[in-house]
């Protein structure tokens, strides 16, 4: 694609890995073929190679500010575009820049909705209050935010455990609230399997909720606690291992996204390199692990930050058929089920639309269970469905 920022612009390192990126694009469309939302409205700008053409624009001279903004908050950000490209275009990298540019730009009910989600979400324990409050108020509340309110609010794990072998296990913000059972599980069965869990006391948001809404500043400082609090844990623990796909994605992106800061630079990268989502763990551990609901048929969702985020699609279902389940068919399983962090309130009516379509693929088989491996996503369809919807770790014993 071609590009035309001034000498100054590229002076600036975002807009330099921008105008990279940009370029690398050779708009041959392929994306679209693969892109939710653009399946959806069939509108050219609600898919990537639409979207990569405002996304140059307003980084180069501001303009077209408002159509960029509409049709990049209706992006899930679910990265198909990436595992579909054959250019290897750094779609979510190009997003994150865009987003950050348009930040603090948001006003009106968007604007306080955002706001109030960014002061909410990242921190637990003042999301287990709202959400304790929530369940008293949700009659009178947005449809899109009452929506969002846990059905139960747990607690992040503590250190459990005490044997040679060792991980150290991230509570992250939202899980530990709504979904708690997937991070007790996993420490009950590794402490059954001889591992110890440790916990960071300091840990916090891994930083992707602000990268989402393009407060990369708040973001940044998320980061740096989060490597001051895991940097003292890591010299024996076999591995940092994250339950949720969404966080795991973000804190393996660590080195990159302070890869311009002299002080956390290396440390940054240090954690990245030792985060492992849990099933890239449990293929190396060497466990003796067994089905704890044998002879359930599973649909299985791989979320879109597993898949495309991290590239890992196939890790879990293969370690799910090798314990014996039977892995139901599901079409179209490369699609976003609609969660996509703030999208189910920021976006309603499309991530309803799109949550209706995974789950009619998911259910098209009569499965007993839905599997997932991320909390939005597990929340997100076990609001629609009446089938159980788990995080696959349960499944295990």
């Amino acid at each position: 694609m071609q590009t035309d920022f001034t000498p100054e612009q590229l002076g600036d390192n975002q807009l330099n890995r921008a105008n990279e990126i940009l370029r690398s694009c050779v708009h041959c469309g392929f994306c679209n073929a693969t892109c939710p939302t653009y399946q959806v409205t069939g509108d050219e700008l609600d898919g990537p190679r639409g979207r990569i053409y405002l996304m140059r624009d307003l980084l180069q001279s501001g303009d077209n500010e408002e159509r960029a903004t509409q049709h990049l908050d209706r992006c899930l950000t679910c990265r198909a575009c990436e595992t579909t490209c054959p250019s290897g275009v750094q779609y979510g990298e190009l997003a994150e820049i865009a987003r950050n540019t348009l930040g603090e730009r948001r006003k009106g009910y968007t604007g306080w909705v955002r706001d109030l989600l960014a002061w909410m979400v990242p921190e637990a324990g003042r999301l287990r209050r709202m959400a304790r409050l929530g369940r008293w108020f949700r009659w009178m509340m947005p449809a899109p935010l009452a929506a969002q309110v846990p059905k139960r609010i747990g607690r992040g794990v503590s250190n459990r455990g005490e044997h040679e072998r060792c991980v150290v296990l991230l509570n992250g913000c939202a899980q530990q609230v709504v979904t708690p059972q997937t991070n007790v599980h996993l420490a009950e069965l590794l402490d059954q399997h001889g591992i110890a869990t440790v916990v960071a006391a300091e840990e916090t948001c891994c930083g992707g909720f602000d990268l989402h809404l393009g407060d990369e500043q708040k973001a940044l400082e998320r980061i740096r606690r989060n490597v001051d609090a895991l940097l003292p844990l890591v010299g024996r623990a076999e591995a940092i291992v994250s339950t949720a796909s969404g966080c795991g994605v973000t804190l393996k992106d660590y080195g990159r996204l302070l890869a311009d800061d002299p002080t956390y630079a290396r440390r940054a990268a240090r954690i990245a390199a030792k985060v492992k989502d849990v099933s890239e763990y449990l293929d190396q551990a060497d466990l003796n692990l067994e089905a704890s609901q044998a002879g359930k048929r599973i649909a299985w969702h791989a979320p879109c930050t597993l898949q495309h985020g991290q590239q890992l699609p196939d890790g879990v279902a293969s370690l799910l058929r090798g314990l014996g389940y039977e892995l139901v068919s599901v079409s179209d399983a490369h699609l976003c089920c609609g969660a996509a962090g703030t999208y189910a309130v920021l976006q309603h009516d499309m991530s309803q639309t799109l949550r209706t379509r995974k789950l009619d693929a998911l259910t098209a088989d009569s499965p007993d269970l839905i599997a997932s491996a991320n909390v939005g996503c597990q929340a997100h369809l076990a609001e629609a469905t009446r089938v159980p919807v788990v995080h696959w770790i349960e499944l295990l014993k």
